[in-house]
């Protein structure tokens, strides 16, 4: 690329990577996506998206097209997982926004197509890169390269450019499994019973959280979170059974025991995280999303820190301009460490929600009416 190049290149097209680009290029930067998959596909399950996500949605004019294709529940409730006793009735509305339930992959599909067609290349499986002061040279398993003035590491718990910044760690596995699968509603339609739109089912040491994840209800999807005590698989995630999900939840309620017959597919994923890493940038190179603060997923709030962390860069390097981009990571992580920390914090020990409390400190929050705060006073 000619000398004063000013392409911003995002590694990873996940949510927190599309946020990234739609915000940019919203704000009148050049960006490039890198995405390792070699194409797109409906991959994925369910996803929550709370008010704080839709209120930045709404700047890239895809909040109206979300909540379109959503269920949208008016209340999350929390129940004894055994006796069926509820918990805690949490409002869902009053934040600003719509909560939204939804399939990630419908949820993608519509990122997509708030960039700029041609923004996101497939198939760019990142190999190096390598910050020479004036640049950052990028090479791809396919042989190919590029430069950037500027590279944001969206690329998940196993990110090639926090590696770059921290060198090679594996992450912590956290102990825990969560099992997915989603039932159709045909099969839901012959068991009688209630099912709710959003619920957590709470047993001693484990969880299941079920809710829609369309505008038509007929996807009903739950993830669970199960002690297991090592990780002894290779892939993100192996098969599971119907035999395996029944020995987990024995004595459970008769709603899950259900859910747990109508399942035809289920699998298995390992949960990790890291410990909070010493720094979120250096030179031309920043981390957002599970590149930086990576978390169990207890909250439903991991893919929103990610959004809020897209928009919150967008919003500072717009402030100060691309050239000033070292102040624009500093501002950048002074106004986010400490949310993202706690969210992290509270999603990690999986208690948010189980009692009735007021979730505004989460679901009320707009990062764009956040005043910024000095890097100085981080």
């Amino acid at each position: 690329m000619p000398s004063g190049n000013q392409t911003i290149a995002i590694i990873g097209a996940g949510l927190g990577g599309a946020a990234a680009g739609a915000l940019l290029q919203h704000a009148g930067f050049d960006v490039k996506v890198f995405e390792q998959a070699p194409s797109f596909t409906r991959l994925g399950a369910g996803i929550h998206m709370g008010p704080n996500v839709l209120k930045i949605f709404r700047r890239i004019g895809m909040e109206q097209k979300l909540v379109d294709i959503s269920s949208t529940p008016s209340h999350w409730f929390s129940r004894d997982g055994i006796t069926g006793a509820y918990l805690s009735r949490i409002p869902l509305e009053g934040y600003g926004a719509t909560y939204c339930t939804v399939h990630r992959g419908d949820l993608s599909a519509l990122q997509m197509e708030t960039m700029a067609p041609g923004t996101v290349e497939f198939n760019k499986r990142l190999t190096r890169l390598e910050d020479n002061g004036s640049d950052v040279y990028l090479e791809f398993q396919d042989g190919t390269s590029t430069r950037a003035a500027i590279v944001i590491g969206a690329d998940g718990i196993n990110s090639r450019v926090r590696e770059t910044l921290l060198g090679a760690e594996r992450p912590n596995y956290s102990g825990w499994v969560g099992h997915r699968a989603m039932i159709s509603a045909e099969k839901l339609k012959k068991l009688d019973l209630t099912f709710e739109d959003c619920v957590k089912w709470w047993g001693p040491d484990r969880h299941m959280m079920v809710y829609y994840t369309t505008s038509r209800r007929d996807e009903y999807y739950y993830v669970t979170g199960v002690p297991h005590a090592a990780w002894e698989f290779d892939g993100a995630f192996v098969q599971s059974s119907r035999e395996e999900m029944f020995d987990a939840f024995a004595g459970y309620h008769p709603v899950i025991q259900a859910l747990i017959e109508a399942t035809d597919d289920v699998t298995k994923w390992p949960l990790f995280n890291r410990n909070p890493l010493p720094l979120w940038s250096q030179g031309r190179m920043v981390l957002l999303g599970d590149a930086c603060h990576p978390m169990k997923p207890h909250m439903a709030q991991g893919a929103a820190m990610a959004i809020e962390d897209a928009a919150m860069l967008a919003r500072c390097l717009q402030e100060v301009g691309p050239n000033a981009y070292a102040t624009a990571f500093a501002l950048y992580e002074a106004n986010r460490r400490e949310r993202a920390t706690r969210v992290q914090t509270v999603s990690n020990a999986n208690t948010f929600l189980l009692a009735q409390e007021d979730p505004s400190w989460v679901y009320g929050y707009d990062i764009y009416a956040q005043p910024l705060r000095d890097k100085s006073v981080a």
